[in-house]
């Protein structure tokens, strides 16, 4: 008799606790990424919000880093990455 696979699409619960710091007050001289999710239309939208808070909020730099896919999470060495550079960074999706 053949065997079958069956996968749950229950996600595990992570049970970690931490606080989201508050949005800078001041955005001038900040860096400010974005995690695209490959969603249609994502990159367009992050676009113009860079450029935005560099003319309206004075940010030094916008930084962009893409998900394999939108279904599963950022590999780790992304959020390394951005953790590391940026002072701000947003996460979203767009269509």
């Amino acid at each position: 008799m053949a065997k079958i696979r069956v996968l749950s699409p229950v996600g595990v619960a992570a049970n970690e606790a931490f606080t989201v710091p508050a949005l800078p007050r001041q955005w001038q001289g900040l860096t400010v990424g974005f995690l695209d999710n490959t969603k249609a239309n994502f990159d367009r939208l992050t676009s113009e919000m860079g450029e935005l808070l560099r003319t309206r909020h004075g940010i030094a730099k916008v930084v962009h880093r893409r998900k394999a896919n939108a279904s599963t999470a950022a590999a780790p060495e992304i959020i390394v990455a951005l953790a590391k550079e940026c002072d701000v960074v947003f996460a979203g999706s767009a269509d």
